[in-house]
């Protein structure tokens, strides 16, 4: 039963129970097609996030800072893929597209706090890339490994005051939407329970959420673009006052990074800053796909395929594989 009606202070009122997600698309064809590439993403997602975290984890040139950052983010890709796209990839060939209510919030909760991980983890990769440009001689005692293991510890543990306000702000981001009063439909129209279709399907008043996401937004993703803003303001200074082999040398280093960072931040701050007056549920679902399925995905192909030491250790396992193996 998707909703029940129960009596509260003399009126009557409905309870929304389950939520069916209409997804991407009705048509029965197109939707083959879409879990067959979105199957194939989902698979390259996970193979390349753990082969990341594998290489890094067992091939002692890779034991420095920026990948030990680099091995927290492909987790964390691998986490906010996974609180998504395999429910995505079941609704599409399945024919009931129901999420019960509380697995609706799980969903919105656990994708929200790896989403907000992964920001400040973004950040912490700018800085780590600022210290080691702009004062290579003090680099390993600012990004010691105990520091870096701090650094990460709090993104996931939620120790520091800074990610408790993380953490807590997804908390509060969750119970004002599912507190709403869901009275009109239980039909969601999306392929996961995001905030924009939530708030559409209330009848009561949003502009407390409108507000909090507005705050959300700019505590947690803006206070992290500054931080990359300014670490690569400085990184650029660098740059221009060093010679033509360290320019190219730094310019490698950042590029990828840089990369990353342009197409997350750019598609979060297109979601989550527009009014919700210029939302198109449509074009909504379309830049969803960005950063919920293809990002997780591209994170790990550009900085294996930028990356010098990260494809001359892929070169090492291979040819250790083929010496074992007699090929």
């Amino acid at each position: 039963m998707m909703r029940h009606t129960k009596e509260v202070q003399g009126r009557n009122q409905t309870e929304v129970t389950e939520f069916i997600l209409l997804g991407l698309s009705d048509n029965s064809d197109l939707q083959i097609v879409l879990f067959g590439f979105f199957l194939l993403i989902y698979m390259t997602t996970m193979v390349g996030n753990l082969v990341m975290i594998l290489l890094i984890k067992i091939d002692p040139c890779l034991h420095t800072p920026m990948y030990f950052f680099l091995g927290s983010l492909s987790f964390v890709d691998a986490s906010y893929s996974s609180s998504v796209t395999p429910k995505m990839l079941v609704n599409l060939v399945a024919e009931s597209k129901a999420i019960s209510f509380n697995g609706c919030a799980a969903q919105f909760y656990f994708f929200g706090s790896f989403l907000g991980t992964e920001c400040f983890l973004l950040a912490m990769m700018a800085y780590d890339r600022y210290a080691a440009i702009w004062n290579p001689l003090l680099y390993p005692v600012l990004m010691s490994g105990r520091i870096c293991f701090l650094l990460v510890a709090t993104s996931f543990l939620a120790g520091h005051p800074h990610q408790r306000h993380l953490f807590l702000n997804v908390a509060i981001h969750t119970g004002l939407t599912f507190q709403q009063s869901f009275c009109h439909s239980n039909l969601i129209n999306h392929f996961f329970c995001d905030t924009p279709p939530l708030l559409k399907l209330s009848c009561s008043d949003t502009r407390v959420n409108e507000v909090v996401i507005f705050a959300f937004a700019s505590c947690n993703e803006l206070s992290c673009l500054l931080t990359i803003l300014i670490s690569y303001l400085y990184i650029l200074t660098a740059i221009l006052i060093s010679s033509t082999e360290g320019r190219h040398k730094a310019f490698s280093t950042c590029a990828s990074h840089l990369m990353v960072v342009t197409i997350f931040f750019g598609t979060i701050l297109f979601m989550y800053l527009c009014p919700s007056s210029s939302y198109a549920m449509d074009q909504d679902k379309v830049v969803s796909t960005f950063y919920t399925v293809l990002i997780p995905m591209l994170n790990p192909l550009i900085y294996s395929l930028r990356n010098k030491e990260v494809k001359a250790s892929l070169g090492k396992i291979f040819k250790t594989t083929s010496f074992c193996f007699g090929i």
